[in-house]
């Protein structure tokens, strides 16, 4: 693929990956253009921007999509209660799609032919890059010169050092780190043996479990609609929950997690992620769901929550299946309403208490008080019509052998 003379816009985040990117696009003949994404992660947007044009942007594109990654990723996820493998909370996936999306209207601004990202070849953001374009962009081409060039970590760390361009990625440091709003994940280096435990100094968000506050802390979370509306009473967006829940429960050494996980490329990878508060809010919001939801509805839910998230996972955010599991999460959500408080401890997030205006929930039935008001005369003949079946396959086949039963 030629692109001398070509407009290219690359999602920069200003590490090892993307910084090496816009350099190699320069040598290529393109007119690369740079566009970094706030999605919360923290970093001077500045101090971005001008490394990008240190580097030889042609120009420099510095967007706040906090909000925006908020409103129409990070909620639906929650309603979903989407967790990868039943852990990771997607908070990398879940900006692809926007950043892909953001990728294509830049590149209409400048008239640009192509878009790049600095994906490689082994990992599951450039499939998620690449088929977001192809979704909501067909015209497009995709570049992504990590991948195309083959080159290695070392390799990427010594073409920056011959090109004088600074990155935080040393020998002596080699993780790769991606963050935003959601969550924070670290990767690379000793973290690929899955046999080691990772040292403290891969950790920001969190505190270690055993230097965590020696006293508890509660915390209530209140939901509308299924999503987050106020933390401890106190009414907040749903961005502003977000960080300072991840403040609290970090500093009680809640939402670390470290897994084996399945890539989409057919590959296992060893897996380091902090999300203090998208653990603490999927579990209160499921808890809130087991009140306000019938058990059918419950029980298909976690069928379509696993495919929402493997969707999600896959790249496959801006498709006709997830339209249609996004309608099924919402129309599921009306009624979850209440608040949800959590025991932050040592490293443990516990349910604690629970309440819902609309809950399911009777203590008049439920109790083993006298005065319930459940009709307990009424179960012997539930229980005569719900084991029928099972009684009368006895009946012709003569129940279990002896031998069966022993076995």
């Amino acid at each position: 693929m030629t692109l001398e003379g070509k407009k290219v816009v690359l999602a920069y985040s200003g590490g090892l990956d993307t910084s090496v990117c816009l350099k190699w696009l320069e040598q290529q003949g393109a007119t690369p253009y740079a566009l970094y994404l706030d999605l919360g992660q923290g970093e001077p947007a500045n101090d971005v921007k001008a490394k990008a044009l240190d580097i030889g942007a042609a120009d420099a594109f510095v967007r706040d999509a906090k909000e925006e990654f908020v409103r129409e990723y990070v909620a639906p996820g929650i309603k979903a209660n989407a967790l990868y493998g039943g852990k990771y909370p997607l908070f990398t996936a879940l900006g692809r799609p926007l950043i892909a999306k953001k990728l294509v209207e830049a590149a209409r601004e400048v008239g640009a032919t192509h878009v790049a990202h600095g994906s490689t070849g082994k990992g599951n953001d450039q499939v998620r890059f690449d088929v977001t374009t192809a979704s909501i962009a067909p015209d497009l081409t995709v570049v992504a010169p990590v991948r195309d060039w083959n080159m290695n970590r070392p390799e990427e760390m010594e073409y920056a050092k011959e090109h004088g361009i600074p990155v935080p990625t040393t020998k002596e440091s080699p993780y790769s780190v991606d963050a935003n709003l959601w969550g924070r994940s670290i990767e690379a280096g000793p973290l690929e043996d899955p046999d080691h435990e990772p040292t403290e100094d891969v950790f920001e968000l969190t505190s270690a479990p055993e230097d965590a506050p020696d006293e508890p802390r509660y915390v209530e979370i209140s939901f509308e609609e299924g999503l987050p509306t106020a933390l401890d009473g106190e009414e907040l967006p749903l961005g502003e929950l977000i960080a300072s829940l991840n403040t609290i429960a970090g500093e009680h050494g809640v939402g670390r997690v470290d897994m084996i996980e399945d890539r989409l490329v057919g590959i296992k990878s060893r897996e380091i992620y902090e999300c203090p508060a998208a653990l603490a809010i999927v579990q209160a919001h499921r808890e809130l769901e087991t009140l306000t939801l019938t058990k059918d509805v419950l029980r298909f839910k976690v069928s379509v929550e696993q495919r929402y998230a493997e969707l999600t996972y896959d790249g496959l955010w801006f498709t006709p299946l997830k339209a249609a599991l996004d309608a099924f999460v919402t129309e599921t959500q009306k009624t979850v309403m209440g608040t949800v408080r959590l025991k932050l401890y040592k490293g443990s997030s516990t349910v604690v208490g629970r309440t819902a205006p609309r809950a399911l929930y009777n203590k008049d039935l439920a109790t083993y008080d006298p005065n319930s008001t459940f009709d307990e005369a009424a179960a012997a003949g539930f229980i005569a019509l719900w084991g029928l079946p099972a009684r009368q396959w006895a009946g012709v086949h003569g129940g279990i052998e002896q031998e069966t039963m022993v076995q």
